[in-house]
């Protein structure tokens, strides 16, 4: 009888010990809830949808009739396959998403190492504020930009150098297809790189000033501490960052969606080169109608892009030691 009461006892504090770290945890445990709320209302529940890229779904049949209409197998993704489109879709977003990569990835790194070895701290903040506020610019704002400054008529770059007579005609920037993919990359980096420093300015800002002082008393210059002691120490940053961004490739990655880019600066006449598996999927579904054949399209861009962060996950755990999970 001694020893329930004791084990009763015994439990009562720590019963009593949780109570109390939930109550002073309360402000945060109601922004955790609030954010897996907003996980499972605009993330999970819309998946139900994904049924219908193997439905005959049709819009007059409401909600209900994502579940109520017919199977029909793989029809719509043989579809996609056999669609003469298909070839040059594949092209342009791969094109396009793995340009984004290769020029795009290093300028953060580059401009936070750089920001790093100024010691003028009003330079460090203006240049920093200058570098991210293009990435609260929408692409709408952004593709007004190009126009007002590539437009073969009222552009501000071709009238100057018409006007220096280095050129004899205006440049078709916007509209030549063979153009498109450098705009692309150009008008994205500038818009994104400077908010992706950021997370590189920080991961520096936690390395130890004692490794510093040691590299230099060993006579390191800057750029032998640069290389020998800031990069190795942001690693960990760097291979988060290239496998968040080779996952999300398909959609924009790490500098923004490809989605809202293209739709604003594609146009029939560079549409060779522009037109990407997500704006046939849009125009298929709200411009044709047909939202299985759209859900079907952005269900295998969906597990391609699964297959690459596992992928790029596995690949840097094994050969650098540091991985996303």
């Amino acid at each position: 009888m001694k020893t329930n009461t004791a084990v009763t006892t015994a439990k009562l504090p720590n019963r009593e010990s949780f109570g109390r770290r939930i109550r002073k945890q309360l402000p945060f445990q109601i922004f955790v809830w609030l954010g897996l709320a907003f996980l499972l209302v605009f993330s999970f529940t819309p998946m139900f949808g994904v049924l219908m890229a193997f439905k005959d779904y049709k819009i007059t049949s409401g909600i209900s009739g994502i579940f109520t209409s017919p199977w029909v197998g793989m029809r719509y993704f043989e579809e996609l396959i056999n669609d003469y489109n298909f070839p040059s879709l594949v092209r342009n977003t791969l094109a396009i998403s793995i340009l984004k990569l290769v020029f795009s990835f290093p300028v953060p790194i580059i401009l936070a190492i750089m920001l790093n070895e100024v010691r003028i701290s009003i330079v460090k903040r203006f240049v920093q504020t200058v570098s991210y506020l293009p990435h609260f610019i929408s692409w709408v704002v952004v593709s007004g930009m190009a126009y007002a400054f590539f437009s073969s008529d009222t552009g501000m770059i071709n009238s100057l150098f018409m006007s220096l007579h280095i050129i004899d005609e205006p440049l078709q920037i916007l509209t030549d297809p063979d153009s498109f993919w450098g705009l692309a990359v150009s008008t994205a980096i500038w818009k994104e790189a400077g908010w992706w420093t950021i997370i590189f300015l920080a991961a520096i800002a936690g390395v130890n000033p004692q490794l510093y002082e040691a590299a230099e008393m060993d006579g390191a210059g800057r750029l032998k501490r640069i290389w020998h002691v800031t990069l190795p120490s942001i690693k960990g940053s760097i291979v988060v960052v290239a496998i968040l961004s080779i996952g999300s490739m398909l959609g924009g990655g790490l500098v923004g969606s490809n989605f809202e880019q293209v739709m604003l600066l594609g146009n029939s006449l560079n549409n060779d080169k522009s037109q990407i598996i997500q704006t046939y999927a849009f125009h298929a579904g709200l411009s044709q109608g047909r939202f299985a054949f759209a859900a079907a399209i952005d269900l295998v861009q969906s597990v391609i892009s699964v297959i690459l962060i596992l992928s790029s996950n596995a690949i840097a755990r094994r050969f650098s030691g540091s991985s996303l999970y």
